[in-house]
């Protein structure tokens, strides 16, 4: 098990979403020394009267960019590469940059490719979220139970890495793994996003307007996460469109091969595929 990070480390966290926000109330609670970075005046009031940050700007500068020793992107792929772009210069020699983000293979290797040779950046994954997203819905309790993957490459220390482990010990996730950014959006292609394919493909197949009084815990279950943040997840679907494209059509080999046994009326075929969705089931049971 990972030790959790050392205290005198000055921690910054850009952009004070949902992830971000929980993030900070985690690592404030614990008594680190957070600074946050959001591009709204309301989102940084906000985190100083909830005590999620000690301090906070919406215009990063060279002085106070340059006091973190570590600093965490909650930002979509696209707006951390820009963001990195735009204000890198101003990091702290040494300073250690990980993430949140969904996707790794179109994060890590171009911004470890982009980064100043002074500074080192290794991905990381929470596996934990809500159907809701803002700073407001922000809840530490979020990570208990939960999963941290941590994504090395051949570019990263084992300082770098333990640190980044530390981080998730820290912020209180069950249980830490580590995977290549390729073999994590291979998983993450199955297990998060085509389940948000399905989730969406269900609530918009027909109306339902009409079926809300009668539906039980098996549509809501399922459609769980169809109240879904349609910015983020078009961005996270497309930096993994190869990988998600072949998980869906792996599910629709599956589906129209249980569509032909009903067609048939293959009553055993139908059974045999629920028997070993039941015992695959119980493997994901807490």
């Amino acid at each position: 098990m990972a030790a959790e990070l050392d205290k005198s480390l000055k921690i910054l966290i850009v952009g004070l979403g949902l992830i971000g926000g929980s993030y900070a109330e985690a690592l404030s609670k614990k008594g680190y020394e957070v600074g946050g970075i959001a591009r709204r005046e309301e989102t940084i009031a906000l985190a100083l009267e909830k005590g999620f940050i000690a301090h906070g700007r919406t215009t990063p500068d060279a002085a106070y960019l340059g006091q973190f020793d570590l600093v965490i992107f909650g930002l979509y792929p696209d707006r951390l590469l820009s963001w990195l772009e735009e204000y890198q210069a101003f990091l702290k020699p040494g300073a250690l940059l990980t993430d949140v983000t969904g996707v790794k293979k179109s994060v890590v290797y171009p911004v470890q490719e982009m980064l100043r040779k002074d500074c080192e950046f290794i991905g990381a994954h929470p596996m934990a979220g809500r159907e809701v997203c803002g700073l407001e819905n922000a809840d530490a309790r979020i990570f208990s139970g939960a999963n941290y993957i941590v994504t090395p490459t051949a570019a990263n220390t084992e300082q770098a890495i333990g640190t980044c482990e530390a981080l998730g010990q820290t912020l209180g996730f069950a249980r830490i793994s580590r995977l290549s950014p390729e073999a994590h959006d291979e998983m993450i292609g199955f297990l998060s996003q085509l389940t948000h394919v399905i989730a969406v493909t269900l609530m918009t197949c027909r109306p339902v307007e009409h079926l809300t009084a009668y539906t039980g815990d098996s549509f809501r279950d399922l459609t769980r996460i169809a109240r879904i943040n349609d910015a983020m997840w078009a961005e996270l679907f497309l930096k993994n469109k190869e990988e998600l494209l072949r998980q869906m059509d792996a599910f629709e080999t599956q589906f129209q091969a249980f569509r032909e046994m009903l067609q048939s009326n293959d009553e055993e075929g139908m059974r045999a595929v629920m028997r070993q969705s039941t015992a695959q089931r119980k493997l994901f049971e807490k």
